[in-house]
């Protein structure tokens, strides 16, 4: 069965940064960024990066070269992004938060050769270590005070003396961001067609080493353009966007930078996710659009629950990255009056997918409709066939123009991850009669379980009915006679406490008992990924310790 939504006329572009001139020609006056209180408006912006674009170009940035961006959320990290792409190079998201090893492998991997990052010694040090090896040769240098405003500046630079870069190396690597930003000139004209590269995203590693998936300029631009049509209740020139999620990961650079940009948003940017922090933004700065991660509008409704502060400005939240939990969407739903778009996508697909409609239907446990301009099939988890009918489960395939162009140097992985003109996405899922997608589960996290497929998502969206579950992740464990069974790990809620027997006798109203943990642990916390998402390979990992110490 596939579903592809109508196509309205796309964005008259061919550049990903054209998302940026465009804005600036609209809402010259509009503020774009705030920073903790330091203001900058698309005019002025639309001024940094050119400046940016001729000083990188000063430094020898050529059509095609690879810019790494390894910068927490800053004005930086968009005046490097779109200056990058108006030079004519290629992006290179780098977490700041990868050691010396995983910066090396990505270095290596894309031929990076010139990298920003921020003067923070842990990060600068790291990118130090390895630079001469893997292959830098311009560390360009930005210090974070010099984008605070003037008090806060000077009282961090006294706060965090000992954390900062204190003296820039007078070597032929290093530039620093004045010196770069000094060119009056103008950057150079280059000719960017659409299907030129404009971002390698390397994959989170989850199944394996990771890999940079090659987003085109028309992959970037139409991706942005899918989200913007998707969503007509969204104001242009007037919605104030919270940036909590990273501008390194695809999700926010998509629906928080990119699209925030082509609505003439402002744009209040946060380093990283600091619960109190977040929540004295949202209602200071009255922030109207709120993408996040599950985990985060989970912590922020249970801390608004206690406080009782005023949540109303928000008029649209995505959340992405994970599964939604059908319990978190209700209790944020009911603090704001908002309700909460649950979306569906990957890497390789610039990564929105589908989405829950904005007004109108919401089917509980759904991820909505295809994009606009995508297909959506099921296949046939043997045989590779599409499935027609309404509900059958195999693996999701994507067609549409937000999908990578292939891997980064890996032929035969680009080949493996395509069929017939489709992306395989290796989640599990299935399409209604009406054509809302649904997920079941990633294919490499089924539980084999005596002969039959048992899907982790289903336990964790039972347990999560309990009243006492805050978090719940579900893995399999070998098992001499089943091959696997499931084991849960649980953290409860604030002032709940239940056993795990309790536990098991509650799910047997929800699943069958094939899908029942064999065993339920109960912890304060459970491991997450750098956005926030709870990740699976670490409990996986220490299972594996633990068996093989028993044995």
């Amino acid at each position: 069965m596939r579903m592809s939504q109508a196509a309205p006329t796309p964005l008259a572009m061919d550049a990903a940064h054209d998302i940026l001139t465009d804005a600036v020609k609209r809402f010259a006056s509009r503020p774009a960024i705030d920073f903790f209180g330091r203001h900058w408006t698309y005019g002025e912006l639309g001024v940094l990066v050119d400046r940016a674009a001729a000083g990188l170009q000063a430094i020898g940035v050529a059509k095609g070269d690879r810019v790494g961006l390894c910068l927490p959320n800053t004005p930086y990290s968009i005046i490097f992004y779109f200056a990058t792409l108006k030079a004519g190079g290629i992006v290179v998201n780098y977490n700041p938060l990868y050691v010396a090893r995983e910066l090396d492998h990505q270095i290596r991997d894309s031929g990076t050769t010139v990298m920003v990052t921020i003067d923070i010694a842990d990060i600068h040090n790291k990118l130090l270590s390895v630079a001469a090896g893997a292959g830098l040769r311009k560390i360009v240098l930005c210090p974070l005070a010099g984008a605070l405003p003037f008090t806060k500046a000077a009282l961090y630079r006294v706060i965090k003396r000992n954390e900062i870069v204190r003296r820039q190396p007078q070597d032929g690597l290093h530039v620093d961001y004045a010196t770069l930003m000094a060119t009056a000139a103008a950057p150079a004209p280059v000719i960017i067609e659409p299907d030129d590269i404009a971002v390698l995203q390397y994959t989170g590693g989850t199944t394996g080493t990771p890999k940079g998936a090659i987003l085109t300029h028309a992959n970037v631009v139409a991706n942005c353009d899918q989200v913007v049509s998707f969503n007509a209740s969204m104001r242009p020139g007037q919605e104030r966007m919270l940036a909590i999620l990273p501008f390194f990961h695809v999700f926010a650079m998509t629906v928080v930078m990119n699209v925030g940009i082509a609505i003439g948003a402002e744009i209040i940017l946060l380093p990283r996710f600091v619960l109190s922090q977040c929540l004295k933004t949202l209602v200071r700065r009255k922030a109207t659009m709120f993408p996040a991660v599950p985990t985060i509008y989970a912590a922020i409704a249970k801390e608004a629950e206690k406080t009782r502060c005023d949540l109303s400005s928000i008029r649209f939240c995505i959340s992405g990255g994970a599964p939604l939990p059908i319990e978190t969407r209700h209790r944020f739903e009911a603090l704001t009056g908002c309700r909460v778009i649950e979306g569906y996508g990957l890497t390789e697909a610039s990564p929105v997918v589908s989405g829950s409609p904005v007004e109108g239907t919401v089917r509980e446990g759904s991820v909505g409709l295809p994009m606009k301009n995508t297909v959506i099939e099921i296949r046939d988890l043997v045989s590779g066939e599409r499935l027609r009918s309404p509900g059958e489960k195999g693996e999701i395939v994507v067609r549409g123009p937000q999908v990578m162009r292939g891997y980064w140097n890996k032929p035969a992985d680009s080949a493996a991850v395509f069929d017939d003109g489709f992306l395989r996405t290796g989640d599990i899922g299935y399409l209604d009669a009406d054509g809302y997608l649904f997920i079941v589960d990633r294919i490499k996290d089924v539980i084999l379980c005596g002969g039959f497929n048992v899907y982790p998502r289903i336990i964790e969206e039972a347990l999560y009915q309990h009243p006492a579950v805050a978090e719940a992740v579900v893995i399999g464990l070998p098992d001499p006679y089943r091959g696997q069974v499931p084991k849960a790990f649980v953290v409860l809620r604030e002032g709940h406490d239940v056993t795990p027997d309790a536990l098991k006798a509650f799910l047997t109203g929800y699943i069958s008992k094939i899908e029942q943990p064999k065993l339920i642990e109960i912890r304060t916390s459970l491991p997450k990924t750098f956005v926030g998402k709870l990740s699976k390979k670490e409990l996986v990992e220490e299972e594996r310790l633990r068996a093989d110490h028993r044995s």
